[in-house]
Order: structure tokens, then sequence, then C-alpha cells
């Protein structure tokens, strides 16, 4: 299974003094699905969200040691446009339809997520994608 993060999940990672209740949230998220087997990742437009100065990039790439980026290619682009387009959302919600769009094309998922309702919005009823709220 493919833990998928959002801005929110790899913030609370990333700064964890900051974000303490969720980033111990997100953390023990994470080492569940590493015992099962699975693995977790962050899609490539979320670290523009996260990482938006210098002061930001330091706790941000401490995650990204650990885990890897999924690059944005044009199947999940496409299949993020279509996912706007049916739920009639303008591009503020373009990240989020990036990371759902990685999720979908690699069920079985998980999103872990601070926005669970614009991620079960997006997903929709698709039984491979399980959205995780943080708190």
């Amino acid at each position: 299974m493919l833990v998928v993060l959002d801005s929110e999940a790899l913030a609370a990672l990333s700064f964890p003094r900051e974000r303490a209740r969720t980033g111990r949230r997100a953390q023990a998220v994470l080492v569940a699905v590493e015992r099962l087997g699975g693995r977790a990742c962050v899609p490539a437009p979320v670290i523009a969200e996260v990482a938006r100065s210098a002061s930001r990039r330091p706790g941000v790439d401490r995650v990204l040691r650990r885990l890897p980026v999924v690059d944005t290619d044009r199947a999940i682009a496409t299949l993020a446009g279509n996912l706007l387009g049916r739920n009639r959302l303008d591009s503020r919600h373009a990240i989020d339809a990036l990371v759902a769009s990685t999720a979908l094309g690699s069920s079985p998922a998980v999103v872990l997520t601070g926005d669970p309702d614009d991620f079960m919005r997006l997903i929709g009823d698709d039984p491979g994608v399980l959205v995780q709220p943080l708190p």
C-alpha cells in the first residue's frame, strides 16, 4: 500500500515543533504502514506548497531524505485536470487534485491529509483510495 502525503502531512512531519499533535499522528501512520510493508511518498507539487522559504527548506529536506518524491507526469496531470473538471473546481485545488491523482494511479493507496473533505470530494467513491485525516 502507498501512503501519499498532502501539504499538511508534509508540513506536520517537517515542522514538528509547530504542529506537535499532527506531526505525531502523521509519524504514527507512516510507522504503521512501514510495519505492514507499505511505503510513503510525496508528490512533487506538494513541495512547492510547503517549502516556500529558505527557513522552511531544512525541515522539508529532512523528511524528503526518507521519502521518495513522485514526479508529476502527463497521466497524473491529465487525471488531475479531469478531477477538477468533474468536481467544478478551479485551479486553487490543483495541488490537491495532483495528490489525489497520484493516489488513484497507485491504488490501493491512502491520502494522509489535513483536508479530508477536499480529498473525499476529489476521489469520490473509488474503493482503492482511503482518505486518512490528520487531527
